[in-house]
């Protein structure tokens, strides 16, 4: 197998965020592996990744990145259609809109599950395949999806806030863990994305203090110095550098790709 060959497994990559850094990766040469919970979602993406020329480069497994099992399988969907695995990216996450007074057990479950246990599960299931290939001196990347409310909280985001600041706090430790096996550990932090997310916590938003659609995208927008809601090509932009060999002396980071929102 040429070492030119790189793959990467994304959990979440059949659309939003998720989909841009797909689609900006098969862009760079990856192979990529589609890990997202609907088999018909992650099918869908394919046949239309297949339709730009990526036919044979691109594959969806369906599983749910909170369960360990399915990181499990998502490697072994790398392995088994491409031979390796160069880039794991634990992209797939979930937004909760509460006062933190109105969280519940059930869901400070659901959302540390789906964000945070979910990077861990992924971490131990890329350093297993890496420990298994011999590569030598190459650079092994593991990219986690932090935010910009995992270096500063916001109200109503709370619970994930929370998720994302434990997010940073596994990446600098897998970073210290794995470096010296030639793995490096990253995170990126994007702000206002204008996707299905963000147009979820609107809607919340709305319901909880008043308003109309797309207030309160407006009002949290209007602080961006560049003038313009984040897209998912923005976030993949970033992370096709962590992917690449660019990067390979940089670990442990967490950087926000926010258009100048926070400035820490």
């Amino acid at each position: 197998m040429s070492e030119e060959k790189r793959v990467a497994v994304v959990t979440g990559g059949e659309r939003g965020i998720g989909r841009g850094i797909t689609d900006q990766l098969l862009k760079d040469g990856y192979y990529v592996v589609i890990a997202n919970r609907s088999k018909e979602a992650g099918e869908k993406a394919v046949a239309e990744l297949n339709a730009q020329g990526y036919e044979g480069k691109v594959v969806a497994v369906a599983g749910d990145a909170s369960q360990k099992e399915s990181h499990q399988r998502f490697v072994q969907a790398a392995v088994d259609n491409f031979g390796r695995l160069d880039t794991y990216i634990n992209n797939a996450g979930i937004a909760q809109i509460k006062l933190l007074q109105d969280e519940t057990e059930a869901d400070m479950d659901e959302i540390f599950h789906t964000n945070v246990y979910s990077v861990l599960y992924g971490i131990q299931a890329a350093t297993d395949q890496f420990r298994k290939q011999d590569d030598g001196d190459k650079i092994r990347k593991i990219i986690n999806a932090s935010s910009i409310a995992g270096h500063i909280a916001f109200d109503m985001l709370g619970a994930y806030s929370a998720t994302k600041f434990a997010i940073r706090g596994l990446t600098q430790a897998a970073a210290k863990e794995l470096g010296r096996e030639k793995i490096t550990v990253n995170a990126y932090c994007p702000g206002i994305v204008g996707t299905d997310m963000w147009d979820y916590i609107d809607e919340k938003m709305v319901d909880a203090w008043g308003g109309n659609k797309g207030d309160y995208l407006k009002k949290y927008s209007g602080s961006i110095a560049m003038g313009r809601v984040e897209t998912p090509a923005d976030v993949a932009n970033y992370v096709s550098y962590l992917a690449s060999s660019a990067s390979d002396y940089m670990t442990g980071q967490a950087v926000q790709i926010d258009g100048g929102i926070q400035f820490i």
